[in-house]
């Protein structure tokens, strides 16, 4: 029976969540390993100096479950470095908002797949959708996971960011596009600042972009990687010495 671990960034009581869980059943054995609190933009960041909690829970219809204070990359390191499990696959979402374009740097919920990259896990995916419902994204995980398997995906990747607009047209392997979201910072009393997101978003008609596809009203879904080498500049320059 395959093995599945399903974080997230939202948070270990958000409806996104249960609702993967519940689906995610009829796949193999669930286990959760979730932030005790939201940690929306917290990327792959890890704590390495202080203490977290780790609350062991049962959630619905009996799925064994952590609640960890601390990111979505450290619950994914709970659960294998620290229950020294191994997984065959980590799902990360449902997201309640997109992680299209450059947000994927800053996404908990991508964070949690590379972290399961990094540690050899060989399927990964994060899965997000629109801010406003759960629905068209729970309808449509079967459709999702039927094409995977049809196209055998995880044979050309271990990692794909998978984002499911209302209402979804086709399915489209795209790439990361460009910027999506940007911040004002508004001031507070006491020095303080707010960051207020707003859509930069400009579109440009390619729907092998994520942000075009997605906001275009397809199912967008990315081959992602944790290599950071810019390939193409170290072939050019691999040779230089001195």
């Amino acid at each position: 029976m395959m093995k599945i671990l399903i974080t997230n960034d939202d948070g270990i009581r958000s409806e996104g969540l249960r609702l993967l869980v519940n689906w995610a059943r009829q796949l193999g054995e669930v286990t959760v390993a979730a932030p005790k609190t939201e940690q929306s933009g917290k990327s792959h960041a890890i704590e390495i100096v202080h203490p977290f909690s780790v609350e062991p829970v049962t959630l619905e219809n009996g799925v064994r479950g952590f609640s960890i204070d601390s990111t979505p990359a450290d619950c994914v390191r709970y659960a294998i470095l620290g229950l020294h499990e191994q997984f065959d696959l980590v799902i990360s979402g449902i997201n309640r908002g997109l992680n299209i374009g450059r947000d994927i740097v800053y996404s908990g919920t991508a964070g949690a797949v590379f972290e399961a990259a990094a540690l050899d896990v060989p399927r990964a995916v994060a899965i997000s959708t629109e801010p406003t419902s759960f629905a068209s994204a729970l309808g449509n995980l079967d459709r999702v996971y039927a094409f995977f398997k049809k196209h055998d995906l995880f044979s050309k990747s271990g990692i794909y960011n998978v984002n499911i607009p209302k209402d979804p047209k086709s399915l489209r392997i795209t790439r990361q596009g460009g910027p999506y979201y940007s911040d004002d910072f508004l001031p507070r009393e006491g020095n303080l600042v707010m960051p207020t997101g707003k859509s930069i978003f400009s579109p440009c008609g390619d729907l092998s972009l994520d942000t075009d596809a997605a906001l275009g009203g397809h199912i967008s879904i990315t081959p992602l990687t944790i290599i950071r080498t810019d390939l193409d500049a170290f072939a050019a320059i691999r040779d230089l010495t001195e």
